[in-house]
């Protein structure tokens, strides 16, 4: 969401490099399919006023998919499905107003899935529940399933799929370590309480140093997932750098707490909040959350092994299912009160969550 990312650099004071330039890329000369862009290469842009501020990302053997995450109107919060040259094809919309979905996935039964789990507009408008949306194959309505977590809520931008089919929410932490969350059971279409979850791992991404437009709080903080069409890599996205793991097993969880990822650095993204494979597996695919066009990138994974995040271990054991701790964004929102006064954090939270707040 990057009006709610703009308040929080704009009163925690924690960010603490400049917004890099944007990439300068020269016009797509006739029959070239490709541009180079820096180190990530241009595929196509996304010039549709239907498709602005999207986050998540998935590839299709005719396109692309992706969505609308936040818009003042609710019925402009829409699934956006592309062409191969990213062009809008068609739009698909909710029975009722999601809260802010931020990233999309694809099953092993091939079902596409929606994840509802953003919560970063302010304490006073924290949300009791997430939700996964399953977009039925043959055409419909999304069908809402809520989940609860065990120790309050949390901002969350990342979503990916076990073997077995059960979903894994990965949070977005102000604090840098990303939680994994999963539910305790079978998802309930239509539930009103929610399926509860555990918390079953974490992971701390690195520090890269890579320019982006959050400064250093942007390096490790999850924006996006992907899973690879053969189901054997995964990965999780910062506003600078992708991280992916081999799945050898199909244990999702077990290869993000205890593997060892490579790490692909996407500098000077103006706000990379999604992720995809290509359908042939060999590259990721990422976009970024703007209100106006957007470019669709494309990068080839690296080989390097990612180092250690400074005074954690890049990968940890998994915490019991009964973990409950302090959440580590109340923490930060309480340092970005003493940082940049409660005034003005009132103010701006006020105002943006009065415009922004949308009822199921």
């Amino acid at each position: 969401m990057r009006l709610a990312a703009a308040v929080v650099t704009l009163v925690s004071g924690l960010a603490i490099s400049a917004p890099a330039a944007a990439s300068q890329t020269a016009d797509v000369p006739p029959g070239a399919e490709l541009v180079r862009a820096g180190p990530g290469t241009v595929v196509c842009t996304v010039d549709d006023p239907r498709a602005v501020e999207l986050s998540g990302l998935v590839a299709t053997a005719d396109g692309y998919v992706s969505q609308v995450d936040s818009q003042f109107e609710s019925d402009q919060v829409r699934i956006v499905y592309l062409d191969e040259s990213c062009g809008v094809t068609r739009t698909v919309g909710y029975p009722s107003p999601p809260r802010d979905p931020e990233d999309l996935a694809i099953a092993p039964d091939g079902a596409l899935w929606v994840a509802d789990v953003g919560d970063n507009i302010g304490a006073s408008t924290r949300r009791q529940s997430v939700a996964l949306w399953q977009v039925p194959s043959g055409g419909g309505a999304p069908v809402i399933n809520r989940l609860t977590y065990p120790d309050g809520p949390h901002d969350a931008e990342a979503l990916l799929f076990a073997a077995d089919g059960s979903p894994v929410i990965v949070t977005k932490e102000l604090g840098g370590t990303a939680y994994l969350y999963q539910p305790t059971g079978a998802l309930q279409p239509g539930t009103a309480s929610g399926v509860p979850m555990r918390r079953v791992g974490e992971f701390r991404p690195t520090a890269t140093g890579v320019a982006n437009s959050l400064g250093a709080i942007g390096e490790t903080m999850v924006t996006g997932a992907a899973t690879s069409p053969d189901r054997r890599r995964v990965a999780l996205r910062t506003y600078t750098a992708a991280y992916e793991w081999d799945v050898p097993d199909g244990d999702v969880v077990k290869a993000i707490t205890t593997g060892s990822p490579r790490l692909t650095q996407l500098p000077d993204e103006p706000q990379g909040e999604a992720i995809a494979y290509t359908v042939d597996g060999q590259d990721f695919l990422t976009l970024s959350d703007e209100s106006g066009p957007t470019t669709l990138l494309r990068y080839h994974p690296s080989s390097e092994l990612a180092p250690s995040a400074e005074g954690s271990p890049s990968q940890t054991i998994a915490a019991p299912s009964s973990a409950v701790s302090t959440s580590a964004p109340m923490l930060w929102y309480g340092l970005a009160l003493a940082a940049g006064g409660a005034g003005l954090l009132i103010a701006a939270l006020g105002y943006f969550g009065i415009r922004r707040r949308r009822t199921r």
